[in-house]
């Protein structure tokens, strides 16, 4: 027997702001209509279980990326005293999936990821004391950066040009 979760209107557009989605989006994810998602944030019909499971299993994938990584921060930084790091945010769609098919089948829409990036970025500061800044990943300068250092497309080379733009 499923269990009903039964988010109310306020709590469901709430959770779809702290997920920076707009009510396409969302629409888009629970395979709904703009205006069903509107008439769930208005209190005019009820949240389907699946759209809400969907939106807070991605809530919770988002919340696991922010732990795992934060912990990786925390074990880097008992060996090294440094306490700034660099994370690349993508402008714009196209931009995050070409960079991170990976990542698309978990945090289909770039401000997810982003909104991963932000809450990690809080995280460190609050509880490791370390500053985190968002650089926006700009193709150009990043493939010239990466043709001078000779370095092939990877997480990695994207981390390093970033530290640079610190």
């Amino acid at each position: 027997m499923s269990k009903n979760i039964g988010l109310n209107a306020i709590e469901m557009s709430y959770l779809r702001q702290s997920l920076s989605l707009s009510v396409a989006q969302v629409g888009q994810l629970t395979h709904h209509s703009e205006a069903e998602v509107l008439s769930w944030e208005n209190g005019e019909s009820p949240v389907p279980e699946l759209a809400q499971k969907k939106l807070l299993e991605i809530d919770d994938i988002i919340e696991m990326q922010v732990l795992n990584t934060t912990d990786g921060i925390e074990a880097l930084f008992k060996k090294e005293p440094k306490r700034r790091l660099a994370f690349v945010v993508y402008p714009t769609q196209g931009i995050y999936t070409q960079y991170n098919p990976e990542f698309l089948s978990s945090l289909p829409f770039t401000e997810l990821y982003n909104t991963a990036a932000w809450r990690i970025k809080k995280e460190c500061k609050l509880v490791l004391e370390v500053d985190v800044s968002l650089v926006a990943l700009n193709v150009e300068a990043y493939k010239a950066y990466r043709e001078q250092h000779g370095l092939s497309e990877s997480r990695e080379s994207r981390a390093k040009w970033a530290a640079t733009q610190l």
